[in-house]
């Protein structure tokens, strides 16, 4: 499932491969992972959306049909049920807190650099005459 969310899920084909009855797959999957396998598969189709929103600049309708959602208000629907937020909205928040992270990062480093150069400005002229005093005085 992991390996390609675009692909349809047939329980009757799972089970199959498995060896068991769709009752009795669907009862160990979901005593494994917490969630029955169509959930799962849903959850998952999610989670590589929330990937390619914040990755790419593919349309909501593109990253649908990548995750395997043939209908873009399904996708919508389901996503702001897991997210919160709409794809749009999520993608406009997410590249927005990226955005305010690289300025103040940047704000601090421009910062850095100011104090340093402060620092150096004061520091030296002190350090000089400090030396100086103190190459004054003989040791004997």
């Amino acid at each position: 499932m992991r390996a390609d969310v675009r692909r349809e899920l047939s329980l009757d084909n799972f089970a199959r491969s498995v060896n068991l009855s769709v009752w009795r797959l669907v009862h160990i999957f979901k005593s494994e992972m917490g969630v029955p396998p169509i959930k799962y598969l849903r959850l998952l189709r999610m989670e590589r959306a929330k990937i390619l929103l914040e990755t790419s600049f593919l349309s909501v309708k593109e990253i649908a049909h990548q995750v395997g959602v043939n209908d873009e208000s399904h996708f919508v629907r389901d996503f702001k049920a897991t997210y919160g937020a709409s794809p749009t909205l999520y993608r406009t928040k997410f590249l927005s807190k990226r955005n305010e992270d690289h300025t103040t990062q940047e704000h601090r480093n421009r910062l850095h650099d100011e104090l340093a150069k402060i620092a150096k400005q004061n520091i030296l002229p002190a350090l000089n005459f400090f030396i100086c005093v103190i190459s004054s005085f003989k040791i004997e």
